[in-house]
């Protein structure tokens, strides 16, 4: 069980509170998780990646276990602690301007 922590715009979006919980089989990748995610939560598609050409958002981030993935491939496996349900793998809208 993939533990996935929203930001609360996604949160309201998706009609979600707390964190989401999803089956993902095989070897767990950011873009494993969210195609599931989207999959299972349509109204999120083209709010973390663009729909056309997959890539994270600019002002998306996205981490775990005290690390920041976003620049990661889509592709590398997740932490063991993520894939095992122990951390959150967690998405957040990053702010910037002045």
């Amino acid at each position: 069980m993939i533990r996935v922590v929203l930001p609360a715009h996604l949160k309201n979006l998706a009609h979600v509170t707390g964190e989401v919980r999803l089956e993902v089989a095989g070897r767990v990748t950011q873009r494993l998780v969210l195609d599931t995610l989207e999959a299972r939560y349509p109204m999120l598609l083209g709010t973390i990646r663009d729909r056309r050409s997959g890539k994270r958002r600019a002002f998306v981030r996205f981490y775990a276990c005290e690390e920041d993935l976003s620049n990661d491939p889509p592709d590398t496996a997740l932490p063991e602690e993520v894939v095992a349900g122990k951390e959150p793998f967690i998405i957040l809208g990053a702010m910037a301007g002045g």
